[in-house]
């Protein structure tokens, strides 16, 4: 990210370029360090107890052990049977009990119309800057920041909501609502285009969507359980590409080009078979962001909703069951 933004106003020499390559390739390189040493430690530990073994270590052989009765395992119930009879949250829920859950239905229609507009604002963002009349230079470093704050998002959400659920009992789905919050924020950038508010648009924009993630697949796990949670968790992710379908296909992409035509039509020319329409000024893209930024409003309720609906659960201790499995295992 400082490279990035260094850029804008020097002009590096290859000696900087590759001096700074250095660097990062050092920085990815680092967690290497830190499995070696690890590995080196068990083959030490393994080396130790291969050479000098436990003479204490006694053999007991039993005789004739007795014999051991094997219960008698009733046959699972069909699959249909337990379809609309889901289990308590937290436990396996199979996956037809989870898909026609209204937990799981509600969650996913936040995800459509939350992570939908959000990644809508991501997919345009270079034709919005265009639009917006930002210099090439510009429209490089917020397309550019967009990824950063996508990687710091999942990072801080994924501390931040454990921290505050292990402290302060402080429910997952409404951190989710908060993160959908605020995404309205860069929404409404967009839609109004403040002068250079595109880079703070950016950073919001970015910082949502990677934060999104970690707080809906580690719903989906606490809620739903673990036994299915890599079906279900392509099921919570299928979300995203449908609401980007809805948003930037069918509300976006029509607007946009609407007002392109207009802007023709207004010059008094006739767009040909074949050519790219081309869209400038904030109009062009206020009404499909403004529409975006209500239907984000939209996943807030129902996010919250879910908030409502799990809030009993979330107080209560939701990683009992696997202390009590690993306590019966030892």
């Amino acid at each position: 990210m400082i490279l990035i933004i260094l850029q804008n106003g020097t002009v590096f020499s290859r000696a900087e370029y590759a001096g700074g390559a250095s660097v990062v390739l050092i920085l990815l390189f680092a967690p290497l360090a830190v499995v070696i040493r690890e590995e080196f430690k068990t083959w030490n530990t393994k080396k130790s107890a291969t050479n000098n073994p436990n003479p204490s270590q006694l053999k007991v052989i039993t005789q004739n052990p007795p014999p051991i009765e094997i219960p008698e395992q009733k046959p699972p119930p069909p699959w249909w049977r337990d379809v609309f009879k889901p289990p308590e949250r937290g436990e396996d829920y199979n996956i037809l009990q989870a898909v026609f859950s209204i937990d799981m239905i509600i969650l996913f229609t936040a995800i459509t119309f939350g992570i939908g507009g959000t990644l809508t604002a991501i997919d345009n963002l270079g034709q919005i800057g265009k639009a917006l009349g930002y210099p090439t230079k510009s429209i490089t470093t917020f397309v550019s920041l967009v990824s950063i704050w996508n990687y710091l998002g999942r990072v801080a959400s994924g501390f931040a909501s454990e921290f505050f659920l292990a402290k302060y009992k402080f429910p997952r789905p409404l951190m989710f609502t908060i993160v959908l919050l605020l995404s309205c924020t860069g929404h409404l950038l967009i839609a109004f285009g403040v002068h250079n508010s595109l880079y703070f648009a950016s950073v919001i924009m970015g910082f949502c969507f990677g934060a999104q993630w970690p707080l809906i697949f580690a719903i989906i796990s606490e809620i739903f359980g673990l036994k299915y949670y890599s079906t279900l968790h392509s099921l919570g992710g299928g979300a995203s590409p449908l609401g980007a379908y809805i948003f930037n296909v069918r509300v976006t992409g029509y607007l946009y080009d609407r007002e392109a035509m207009k802007q023709l039509a207004a010059k008094g020319l006739i767009r040909k078979e074949g050519e790219d329409l081309s869209c400038v000024g904030v109009h062009c893209y206020k009404l499909a962001f403004l529409i975006i930024t209500a239907t984000t409003l939209i996943g807030c309720f129902v996010s919250f909703v879910l908030v409502i609906r799990t809030r009993k659960f979330y107080r209560g201790d939701i990683y009992k069951k696997f202390r009590e499995q690993e306590i019966s295992e030892s």
